[in-house]
């Protein structure tokens, strides 16, 4: 990786949802990459975490941490001395009138919450904050947005999947002409956003990809099992949120589908509002003998668990609201130990996943045929071997998140050469 030479004392806060969170390592490969690369961080989260769990990388990750008052009567003095310092800050005109703009088009509380917190923000300035970069497109770069316009301080931003799709396009359109640039991880994505945009060089596609040191190669013997032996099953593994767009009730009424005389087992990591119902949904379909709900785990357990399974799936899909997933890192990741992946031809996922070739794909919201691609597989351990080993080719020759390290760097070294 290539490391940038910046110029002194340029902080930059990074503005976060949440932070730490087990679901999102991406963002955090990429905060350990920036830092590496020489990058001065202060992270601002709108919230507290949530997880019980850590991963290794975020006890990697140097950079401050400064918690913004996640709801605003919980820290009135807070948000009072905010708004009584954010009257005398020369941006204060123009962030009123942006607000008052954006009101009509959503009147919630969250759009208060949102200047409150940008306002908090402007008053504390963490460590001399030279710039502002918001980690996804929706909530956190409301915050940034109005931070920038109340203190003149340019802003950035990445955006991802749910915070596309959930976003008003009138919103995209009007933060991409405030924001300096703004990158995100699909092509999907990018292609959206640029028709929200007219100015075409401010939206960048960038892979996040994966830290191929972390998620070495896996010299292991896959297992020759095809499901005949009821001794020896078949180990189908899904790891993600038990939430809508994941489309885990379709990958259960799918498995309820597969023969009666084929032998497998299933696990599924992570944790998400709908478990108790899919829990249900399971027993219902007769399965719960066959399926281990192991909750959320930290980033080695979930290695160790592709390293023992013999078939990844997931079914994604658009949710009703319109969130979906981007390119899922959990698919990268599975992919890069050799794991063959089964999932839907739903935005990001075929930028991955070849069908056929690196993988298997079918449409979205189908059990009938998720439940053949899953036959087929299971009963064909070698065809499971050519797709684990060319799934893995493909994420170490174009996923490895170094470059999207460099390319970043580079973006906000160019804007850095220009205000200098």
């Amino acid at each position: 990786m290539k490391v940038v030479s910046l110029p002194p004392r340029r902080k930059l806060l990074v503005v976060l949802k949440g932070y730490p969170r087990l679901s999102e390592t991406f963002i955090a490969q990429e905060l350990l990459g920036l830092e590496k690369a020489g990058f001065d961080l202060t992270l601002i989260s709108m919230r507290r975490p949530t997880d019980k769990k850590r991963h290794p990388v975020h006890d990697e990750i140097k950079a401050r941490v400064v918690y913004l008052p996640e709801y605003l009567h919980e820290e009135p003095v807070r948000v009072l001395k905010g708004l009584f310092s954010s009257f005398r800050k020369p941006g204060f005109g123009a962030l009123i009138k942006r607000f008052f703009k954006d009101l009509p088009r959503d009147i919630s509380r969250n759009r208060f919450r949102r200047l409150g917190q940008a306002m908090v923000l402007a008053r504390e300035w963490p460590d001399g904050g030279q710039w502002l970069h918001a980690h996804f497109i929706h909530t956190p770069a409301s915050v940034t947005e109005y931070a920038s316009l109340l203190t003149g301080v340019p802003w950035t931003c990445s955006a991802h999947a749910k915070d596309i799709w959930t976003s008003p396009d009138w919103e995209l359109t009007e933060k991409l002409s405030s924001a300096r640039w703004a990158v995100t991880c699909t092509r999907n994505g990018y292609e959206h956003m640029h028709t929200l945009t007219s100015r075409k060089d401010a939206v960048h596609l960038s892979y996040h990809g994966l830290d191929l040191a972390r998620f070495g190669h896996f010299p292991g013997e896959r297992s020759a099992d095809d499901g005949s032996d009821p001794t020896k099953p078949v180990f189908l593994l899904s790891v993600g949120r038990a939430v809508e767009k994941k489309g885990y009730d379709t990958l259960l009424r799918a498995l309820a589908l597969l023969p009666g005389d084929l032998h497998w087992r299933f696990e599924h990591i992570g944790g998400g509002d709908e478990l108790a119902k899919l829990k249900a949904l399971a027993a219902e379909l007769k399965l719960s003998e066959r399926i281990i709900w192991k909750g959320a785990l930290a980033q080695e357990d979930v290695l160790d668990h592709y390293r023992r399974a013999d078939l990844f799936a997931l079914a994604c899909r658009i949710a009703a609201n319109g969130d979906r997933d981007g390119l899922p890192n959990v698919l990268v990741e599975a992919s890069s130990q050799r794991l063959p992946c089964i999932s839907t031809s739903v935005s990001g996922v075929p930028e991955l996943l070849v069908d056929g070739e690196n993988g298997l794909l079918v449409d979205p919201d189908d059990p009938k045929a998720l439940a053949k691609a899953l036959e087929t597989a299971i009963r064909d351990p070698a065809l499971r071997s050519r797709l684990g080993d060319a799934a893995e080719m493909r994420v170490r020759s174009h996923f490895d998140y170094n470059a999207s390290i460099d390319q970043l760097s580079q973006l906000f070294q160019q804007e850095w050469q220009k205000a200098s």
